[in-house]
């Protein structure tokens, strides 16, 4: 006779663990590099701060790609955060999809408004 011990049911979610722990630090950290830049950019700019010392800073191709990448782990962080709310809160399965789909188009859609106001600039 075998002796099973241990449960036998299967967690749901149970492997994203470590991964997106590490993933929320990374981006988080990337997010403070990347304000600390912008900060640091104003902070050594002369005059008043308009319109047109916005543009020049984000005018520079290594501060766009700094800044893509940026929405990029912001999106990211948002989407992990939320998904992680939606499993440990929203009980009913079919509510739970519908929330993490909607979240999906909703951040989709915000990337697409924050690429295209980078470009424009």
């Amino acid at each position: 006779m075998a002796v099973n011990y241990g449960s036998q049911r299967v967690v749901v979610g149970a492997h994203y663990g470590v991964r997106d722990w590490l993933a929320q630090r990374v981006t988080a950290a990337l997010m403070a590099l990347f304000t600390l830049v912008v900060l640091a950019r104003l902070v050594f700019t002369s005059g008043p701060i308009g319109y047109d010392k916005w543009a020049g800073l984000f005018a520079n191709q290594a501060m766009k790609a700094l800044t893509f990448v940026t929405i990029v782990a912001l999106l990211y962080h948002v989407w992990v955060g939320m998904r992680d709310v939606w499993m440990d809160y929203i009980k009913p399965v079919g509510l739970r999809l519908v929330l993490q789909i909607l979240t999906i188009v909703y951040l989709v859609g915000c990337a697409g408004w924050a690429i295209q106001v980078l470009w424009r600039v």
